[in-house]
C-alpha cells in the first residue's frame, strides 16, 4: 500500500451564493475541471454555522435556509495554489482552507481493477 503526499482544498460557501446568476458551488466545480485538477466534489451540509454565528439548516417544509456547501479538492500543491488564485475572487463570504494530506489510490498502487478481477 502506497500513500502519496497531496494538498486538500476545502471551500465553504452557502447553497444560495451565486456568481453571475449561477450557483457559486457549480461555478467553482466547473473551474476546477477547467484547470485540470484531479477531481472536485461539492457536499451539502446538513447544518452548520460560520463566523457570524447563525446556524444554517433545513427550514420549514424542507426549504433551504442558506445551508452550507463544501467543495473538496485533492491535488498537488501547485495545482491547489492555482485553484485558489482562480476562485478566491468569486467568493464574497465563505472560507477557503488547505491542509496537507496523504492519498491512497488503488489505481496508482497496481490494485484491483475491473480488468483483473
Amino acid at each position: 500500500m502506497r500513500f502519496e503526499k497531496k494538498k486538500c482544498l476545502m471551500i465553504f460557501v452557502e447553497d444560495t451564493d451565486t456568481w453571475k446568476d449561477e450557483r457559486l458551488y457549480e461555478v467553482i466545480v466547473r473551474q476546477m475541471h477547467k484547470l485540470g485538477l484531479d477531481g472536485a466534489t461539492a457536499v451539502r451540509g446538513i447544518t452548520g454555522f460560520g463566523a457570524a454565528g447563525q446556524i444554517h439548516r433545513k427550514g420549514l417544509f424542507g426549504v433551504s435556509d442558506e445551508r452550507p456547501i463544501v467543495i473538496i479538492v485533492v491535488d498537488t500543491q501547485a495545482k491547489i495554489t492555482e485553484a485558489v488564485e482562480a476562485v478566491a475572487p468569486l467568493i464574497k463570504e465563505g472560507l477557503i482552507c488547505t491542509c496537507d494530506t496523504e492519498v491512497y489510490s488503488p489505481e496508482s498502487d497496481g490494485g484491483p481493477t475491473s480488468a483483473n478481477l
